[in-house]
């Protein structure tokens, strides 16, 4: 019997290039995949579904059904937390179905089958990140799908990849998750993202479409850090400006404290939400890494919670397979 596990880290998601129904294409996500913090999912064949995690055994059902197998054993090294902006969901499913698949030696698409299981609806970055790792623009969807009303499940397709490149080796990424309530997920999420869409301004698509050609782009693939991480920021306020009326202001509480004291340190040369939170990111490099990590626990420090803090670097590859026999 073959024990199949899959291992992926996590995401940072920066924002949206468009939220504006005036435009052609809604949505256009912007990621970072990060080399921790990591899952950890081993699958093997078996006649029913067993699973210790409820919300891996949510996905382990789905896949069953999709793979047409009579039932798996999944087991977990580690999870990613759930709802707090490092890209759980997507990696989840994903690992679930790739460690299924193998484990009963089949070859699965992630990307076709990511619709089936509920992902990539909105944006693609986190089925990119699991594919090949990296710093990810993607094209987002006709607007046209978006218009009248979300679209049933598995009726749309992962929008495809228009920019990818390597994270540089040098640089590191500040990853600060505060002890605080979960990020928007479910129907939560999307009536929120339906009210942000319906009032977002279509000049501020125009100004973060600039802002991730003319700077964010460029300094990724020439590797300066400085740039980059500027870049990153004004993308993030940019995005924040659609969701304030959600969120209550640019950034969330408490991400709002730390961001603002991230934004004053030297170490850390941008600093911004990812995805609805409440984990915090800053961009640094090797150099400053300690120093970074300084300036993330007096940031919850001054926001006046607790939580975790590491410094990270990006991931250049996709997930990694491995197999046993038992």
């Amino acid at each position: 019997m073959t024990v199949a596990t899959v291992r992926v880290g996590a995401r940072l998601h920066l924002g949206f290039t468009n939220l504006s129904l005036a435009h052609d294409r809604l949505y256009g996500g912007i990621g970072i995949s990060l080399a921790a913090p990591k899952l950890s999912i081993r699958a093997q064949p078996a006649e029913e579904i067993r699973c210790a995690s409820p919300i891996v055994r949510r996905f382990a059902e789905r896949v069953v059904d999709l793979l047409d197998v009579p039932g798996v054993v999944v087991d977990h090294e580690s999870l990613l937390p759930a709802h707090v902006g490092l890209g759980s969901g997507t990696a989840t499913a994903l690992a679930t179905l790739v460690a299924t698949a193998e484990a009963y030696g089949q070859s699965v698409d992630p990307r076709a089958l990511a619709p089936a299981l509920g992902r990539g609806r909105r944006s693609g970055v986190g089925v990119a990140a699991f594919e090949d790792g990296g710093a990810i623009v993607d094209a987002g969807h006709p607007t046209a799908l978006f218009t009248e009303s979300q679209p049933d499940r598995g009726a749309w397709t992962v929008p495809p990849v228009v920019a990818r490149h390597p994270v540089s080796e040098d640089w590191r990424f500040l990853v600060v998750v505060p002890n605080a309530e979960a990020g928007r997920s479910g129907e939560t999420e999307d009536r929120s993202m339906r009210a942000a869409v319906e009032r977002a301004d279509a000049g501020t698509a125009d100004r973060v479409a600039g802002v991730v050609a003319r700077r964010l782009l460029p300094a990724l693939v020439e590797g300066e850090v400085e740039r980059f991480g500027a870049a990153a920021a004004e993308a993030g306020r940019l995005n924040g400006s659609w969701y304030a009326d959600e969120q209550g202001g640019l950034y969330r509480p408490p991400v709002r404290a730390i961001v603002g004291e991230l934004a004053e340190e030297p170490s850390v040369t941008g600093a911004g939400q990812s995805s609805w939170g409440p984990t915090a990111y800053g961009v640094t490099d090797a150099a400053r890494a300690d120093e970074a990590l300084a300036a993330g626990e007096r940031a919850l420090a001054v926001a006046g919670v607790d939580g975790r803090v590491e410094v990270v670097a990006g991931r250049n590859h996709g997930a990694r397979v491995e197999h046993e026999k038992s």
